[in-house]
């Protein structure tokens, strides 16, 4: 006799019931069990464990130096808090471009040790095979475009893509191939909002964008971004919802005072 979980809420088809309706999607990263708990709890559509946790977890300066056993990390804390969203995991940099049979190896582990509900993958044509292969054993794949961090060293600048003409058709050609090999949803990252918005009428399945205008199915941030902890990344499409960074650090430094001064703690605050 199995045992079965709640089936969680939010599913890839109800994202395209999302996208047929007109509702827009939300989408926020989140790398550990607590965080995923808030970030889940707020009614959150979709939680992208990142290969930015290479940026903001653990101090690199690009997401390239992440490695799948720490992905997996991250990803099985925060699908112990998820009732709700839906969980999608960055397969890292190494782990499927080339070779779509370690594509595949690499989804499955995210999938049976991390318990995700879904992996993304960067690239277009070039990673069609391994698309294919991981749709062919089930699992569910997003697509991501435009800026894609992992070729940083190949792009040299984090600079706006698909600028001209030529790199727009491509991208559209690219959008049409994820599309048509079967992933459910897609991530264009600085792009020009007109062709991001154009892609999203010419495919079927949701478009998600950061920093790729409003006129899409949805929008994500990092976590750390928008909440003000990180300050030293301050581009255009980020909205910051909070300063943390100020507000964790007054009250650090509220607590080292009272701690230096002898106040923490009182009389109500031991045994």
């Amino acid at each position: 006799m199995s045992v079965h979980k709640e089936v969680k809420r939010v599913t890839t088809h109800v994202l395209q019931e999302m996208k047929h309706r007109g509702e827009k999607i939300s989408m926020l990263t989140a790398y550990d069990y607590s965080m995923a708990s808030i970030v889940d709890q707020s009614g959150m559509d979709i939680i992208l464990v990142g290969d930015s946790a290479s940026n903001v977890m653990a101090g690199h300066e690009t997401t390239l130096p992440i490695t799948l056993d720490q992905m997996i990390y991250h990803a099985a804390s925060v699908i112990r808090a998820v009732n709700r969203a839906l969980v999608v995991v960055d397969l890292p940099f190494g782990t499927y471009q080339g070779d779509s049979k370690e594509a595949l190896r690499s989804a499955v582990r995210i999938m049976k040790e991390a318990e995700a509900h879904a992996v993304k993958l960067e690239g277009g044509r070039e990673i069609k095979d391994s698309v294919d292969r991981i749709l062919s054993a089930g699992i569910p794949v997003m697509g991501h475009l435009g800026l894609t961090p992992q070729s940083i060293y190949k792009f040299g600048t984090y600079t706006v893509r698909a600028k001209g003409k030529d790199e727009a058709e491509i991208l559209i050609e690219d959008a049409k191939i994820l599309e048509e090999a079967g992933c459910f949803a897609l991530i264009l990252e600085k792009v020009p909002a007109e062709l991001a918005a154009k892609v999203a009428k010419e495919v079927t399945i949701p478009v998600i964008g950061i920093g790729a205008g409003g006129d899409i199915d949805g929008q994500v941030l990092v976590v750390h971004d928008m909440l003000g902890i990180t300050q030293e990344f301050s581009p255009r499409f980020l909205r910051r919802y909070h300063n943390l960074y100020e507000e964790m650090s007054g009250a650090f430094k509220n607590y080292i005072s009272d701690v230096k001064s002898g106040d923490f703690p009182n009389e109500k605050e031991q045994y």
